[in-house]
């Protein structure tokens, strides 16, 4: 008997059953568009991979540039060390936050300050000097605004 001649209510049986089979197009895993969408897929990985790296490293190197630069200006006198200090906090507010930032003065700039560093050190702590001017006539002890720059300066990025 035929199984395609066979009337539908008699049930098959096993032996006229065909085995699995892919359809005549699937060559194999190998496809075409499947291999484009892993190539696309891993190609993206890799990208997000590098924009994060680069990313992280040049925070690292606002970092340590920063670090050094401190460390300079720290070896000064207490007048131009103040200076030098107050360059180099305008220069990473622009570096990371942008002309606009910069340009900021009195207790904008102090604000502007602790949000880059998220501290109030610069609004209600000794920080304050840079905000109020440099050359008051009773500046607080250089020794803590020299401490809490460094510690400051090492959270860049972090």
């Amino acid at each position: 008997m035929n199984p395609a001649n066979a009337p539908a209510d008699i049930p098959a049986g096993l032996d006229q059953l065909r085995g699995l089979h892919l359809p005549a197009e699937a060559a194999g895993a190998a496809q075409g568009p499947v291999v484009l969408a892993l190539a696309l897929g891993f190609t993206a990985a890799l990208l997000v991979g590098l924009v994060r790296y680069l990313r992280a490293r040049q925070r690292g190197t606002v970092r340590r540039v920063a670090a050094r630069e401190l460390a300079a200006a720290n070896a000064l006198p207490p007048g131009p060390r103040r200076v030098a200090q107050a360059r180099l906090l305008r220069r990473l507010a622009r570096t990371l936050r942008g002309d606009a930032a910069a340009s900021t003065q009195g207790d904008a700039w102090a604000a502007t300050l602790d949000g880059l560093f998220a501290t109030d050190f610069f609004t209600k702590g000794a920080g304050r000097t840079f905000a109020d001017g440099l050359y008051r006539r009773d500046p607080p002890e250089p020794g803590l605004i020299d401490a809490e720059l460094g510690r400051l300066m090492q959270r860049i990025g972090a």
